[in-house]
């Protein structure tokens, strides 16, 4: 997992390329590490979520990271641990690009769908395969997921093994375009944040999340939080508080 700065943009990169980018714990935990130090680098505009190689964007979770473990601890750790980084991206207060490079299957679809927009190569297919293994997506695929394309559709790959290709899903919204390049074509997008404001970025981003469910409660009280600062009332109570007298409140 690498993360470099190009031109206002923070690039990840899955880099597992020898498994088709297979996520392991390591990537896991690098990935985590990266969206809190870009969230909270004021030269980043956007993001960019890639794939190492030619073939695949993620295939999904490493078996041989999860195969082995116990129930609870699959539950407990593997299921709970890529739900809170993913939950990470999809929450992330700057515009995120999924660059779907090639397949995305199980976590990888999963991980697609926690960008705010995705562009696809043509080749790209999405998959959720996790029935052929005995297991069913862990990672939102049956929550997020839902929310981004029709039920019928995600019952096709989730029940049925069908894999949707660029095209269908450009057609169903869940892809913004298919482009031969989808870095470049994500770079073009980011490049066109130069003459948008960041601070109207995120709260329009934060509205959009409480509208359609994405922690919702966690928008309505930072968007809240933020007039609630932005008040005289703010400066008077902290002032107050630090003078050790009643505050003077008056509703500037």
């Amino acid at each position: 997992m690498s993360c470099t700065y190009e031109a206002g943009a923070a690039v990840l990169t899955l880099r597992n390329a020898a498994k088709l980018n297979a996520l392991t714990t390591d990537m896991l935990r690098r990935l985590e590490a990266h969206l809190a130090e870009v969230d909270r680098n004021a030269d980043v505009r956007a993001v960019i979520v890639t794939g190492d190689g030619p073939k695949a964007f993620c295939c999904g979770a490493d078996i041989a990271e999860w195969g082995s473990l116990g129930p609870a601890e699959f539950a407990r750790h593997w299921v709970r641990d890529g739900h809170r980084v993913f939950d990470r991206l999809a929450r992330l207060s700057k515009p995120t690009i999924g660059a779907i490079n090639g397949h995305a299957f199980g976590g990888g679809l999963e991980l697609a769908a926690c960008c705010d927009i995705r562009v696809m190569t043509p080749r790209a297919t999405l998959a959720l395969p996790e029935a052929r293994v005995g297991i069913v997506p862990g990672w939102s695929g049956t929550q997020r997921l839902a929310r981004l394309l029709p039920e019928a559709v995600v019952k096709e790959m989730a029940l049925f093994g069908r894999r949707v290709t660029a095209d269908r899903a450009l057609a169903l919204g869940f892809a913004a375009d298919v482009a031969d390049d989808p870095v470049a074509w994500a770079q073009d997008m980011v490049a066109s944040l130069a003459d948008v404001s960041p601070r109207a970025n995120e709260i329009a981003k934060a509205m959009i999340h409480a509208a359609v469910n994405e922690d919702r409660a966690a928008a309505i009280e930072m968007l809240g939080s933020a007039a609630a600062a932005a008040s005289g009332d703010r400066d008077e109570g902290v002032q107050a508080f630090l003078d050790k007298r009643p505050p003077e409140f008056n509703g500037n």
